[in-house]
């Protein structure tokens, strides 16, 4: 049995998901971890190291309905719960070179971009193809919140991902990008739906 197949198998049986959060600072990284866990967001202090927060998500998912003589016999629901260990990385551009000390076992990547902040897109285009570049996240679902969508001026999800060329991006990697808003919430849990959808699909349902 090869390692990978062993990992596989204990994570598979522990239902943990190793997420590395990551982005230029100010994008609003931590606000995300803090609202979709339900906790105060009115007093964000900036991220100078790192934070680990472990959260408990719940999906709900649907077994498939069977069915003959074209009539569904039946069709149920189960909760599955996973622990994601989130690592909220600080994005200052002094501490960007300490990144690659939070790469291994990644099963998650999450890039943020502030979509308000026009003059430093390109810098975030040029430190997401640096990241993408590492070996160790070459296997790592990669959601791309374009964040502050409630700001007057944001570019859209369409116009950010043109910027940051996510259609030449690799084509094995798996790659989402979603607008959203960490102050009002909206996008966040369909974002992190389809994330830990992705990873589950790839670690706790191959043999």
């Amino acid at each position: 049995m090869g390692l990978l197949s062993i990992i596989r198998k204990i994570k598979r049986k522990e239902k943990e998901m190793r997420i590395l959060m990551v982005g230029l600072d100010n994008s609003g990284k931590t606000t995300i971890v803090l609202k979709i866990n339900g906790e105060d967001t009115s007093i964000i202090s900036l991220t100078l190291g790192f934070n680990i927060k472990t959260i408990s998500y719940q999906k709900c998912a649907i077994i498939l309905p069977i069915r003959a003589m074209g009539v569904i016999l039946s069709c149920s629901h189960y909760l599955q719960i996973y622990t994601l260990n989130i690592w909220d990385v600080g994005g200052q551009r002094t501490i960007r070179s300490y990144w690659r000390n939070y790469y291994e076992q990644t099963d998650g990547l999450v890039w943020v971009v502030d979509s308000s902040d026009l003059r430093r897109l390109e810098d975030c285009k040029m430190e997401l193809d640096n990241l993408l570049k590492e070996e160790r996240l070459s296997g790592a679902s990669l959601l791309i919140l374009a964040n502050k969508q409630d700001l007057k001026g944001a570019l859209t999800p369409e116009e950010i991902a043109k910027v940051l060329n996510l259609e030449n991006m690799d084509k094995t990697r798996h790659w989402k990008i979603m607008g959203c808003s960490a102050y009002t919430g909206e996008g966040l849990l369909e974002g992190f739906d389809w994330l830990v959808q992705d990873i589950a699909s790839r670690i706790y349902m191959l043999d």
